[in-house]
Parts: structure tokens; sequence; C-alpha cells
């Protein structure tokens, strides 16, 4: 095969029916996250069970687990989610309240939901899960040309659909997810047309609920009920040395990795 030839068959396959720069992309991060987790935790993973391989086979079962998943969702038609909108918010919305009956805690946050031996954070499905939602009614709001609407353009997103979803996170003391949400709404929203002006109207009309709630913060904090245990964290990053075996051990030992290593480390080690 000649060279105009290989560049003709190479032009074809990064245009072809599927996305291979994201998939060559996707695989080789995957690739060196593993990698990464086997050079980091083969000492903790041998002395635990006599073996180097315990967390790494883990992790891979979970990327092959995520892979066959990734090749079933690629084959199904995008536009069956869109059908199936409030579905998804529902079963979302369900799971994120079924965490506070049966969900596990860790760190002053309820999060976690344990189904068969499996742990995971409905959260982390529902970031995708409402971004899929959110762009499925804008795209509906817009193909109705009402996107220029203060309704149906910015306050039933923001008002009505968004703080359901917000307050449940706010409950989960998950306010990372929270403010993923918000921010990645807003922007779904801007891209899809929302004028300025009504972002800015909501927002001004918005403000009495935020006092309300950094009133409320603050009464149960001057009660003795702590719910914000992001000071901490921030107060540990800020000085880790002032807790060096409790909250600052983690930001410690990176401190000696870089120093160990520098920016690009050591390279990989076997232990």
């Amino acid at each position: 095969m000649n060279k105009n030839n290989k560049e003709k068959s190479f032009k074809l396959f990064i245009k072809g029916s599927n996305d291979y720069i994201i998939f060559i992309v996707v695989m080789v991060l995957l690739a060196i996250g593993i990698i990464m987790v086997l050079s980091a935790s083969a000492p903790t993973s041998l002395s635990e069970s006599g073996s180097s391989y315990k967390y790494v086979n883990r992790q891979a079962l979970a990327a092959g687990a995520g892979l066959v998943a990734m090749f079933i969702l690629s084959t199904v038609n995008y536009k069956i989610y869109r059908k199936l909108k409030w579905v998804i918010y529902i079963v979302l919305i369900g799971l994120l309240i079924a965490v506070g009956f049966m969900g596990m805690g860790a760190g002053g946050a309820k999060r976690w939901i344990n189904i068969a031996g499996f742990n995971f954070q409905p959260s982390e499905i529902a970031k995708l899960g409402f971004i899929i939602f959110f762009a499925a009614i804008l795209s509906d709001v817009k193909e109705n040309n009402k996107i220029k609407n203060i309704w149906y353009g910015c306050i039933m997103h923001l008002v009505l659909l968004l703080p359901i979803i917000g307050s449940i996170f706010v409950l989960q003391n998950h306010f990372s997810a929270t403010v993923i949400i918000c921010v990645v709404t807003v922007i779904q929203m801007f891209i899809a047309g929302t004028r300025i002006t009504h972002f800015l109207i909501t927002g001004i009309a918005a403000v009495p609920m935020l006092l309300m709630y950094i009133v409320y913060r603050q009464v149960n904090n001057t009660a003795g009920t702590d719910l914000d245990f992001r000071s901490t964290r921030i107060q540990t990053w800020l000085d880790p040395f002032s807790d060096p075996s409790g909250d600052g051990w983690q930001i410690i030992n990176s401190l000696y990795a870089i120093g160990s290593g520098g920016l690009f480390g050591v390279g990989l080690r076997r232990k």
C-alpha cells in the first residue's frame, strides 16, 4: 500500500461512524490508570494479601465491566434517551433518595450503596444522567421556540427541576456534586440559548432562598451540629502537619512523593 492510500485509509478511519479519537484517548487513559494503580498499591496489597495484584485485579475487573457497558451503550440510538428523559429523572431521584435509607456513610457524608457486595455512588451515575435529562428538556424547549421565554428557558430549570436535585445532594453533604450539576446545567442552558438577562433575574429572585439557607446552617452550627466537614478539609490542606496521622496523612505523603520524584515521579518500580 503506497503512502497516499495509507493516508486515505487513516482519514476514513478517523472520520468513520464511530469517534475513534475519543475511543483511543479513553483506552490510553484507562491503561495508564491501571498501571498507576498497580504501581501505587502493590506494597499495600502485598502486605495485606500476600499478592501485589489484589487492588489492580479489582481495578481491571471494573475496567472490563466498563468497557462492556461502553460497547453496549454505543449501539443504542441516543434519541431513545431523549424519549426516556422523565424516566431517567425519576429513577435517578429515586436512587439518590434510597441513599438516605440504605446508604453507607464515611468521612461525614452518606453517599454509597452496597448491592451484592458491590459499592457504588448513585451520585456518579446521576451526574451523567442529569446531563442527558437537561439536554433532552432543553432540546424540546428549543425546538418549540420557547428557549427565549423566561419560564421555559430559565425558571423551570433553575427554580423547579434543579433545586430538587440540589436539595438531595445537600442532605447527603455532597457539595461537590451539587456544584458540578448546577454549573453544567447552567452551561447547557447558555449553549441552548437562554438569555443572560433571564439568568440575572432568576439569580436575583433566588437571593432570599440563599440567605435563608445560610441562616439555617449558622443556626445548626451554633447549636453544636456541625454539618460542614468541608471547612476541616480546607484547614487540613492549609496545614496538613497539624494532623499528620489523620486528615493530613494523604497530603503529607503526596508532598513526600513530590519531594522524592519531582513533578514527573521516579518512574514505575516493581516492589
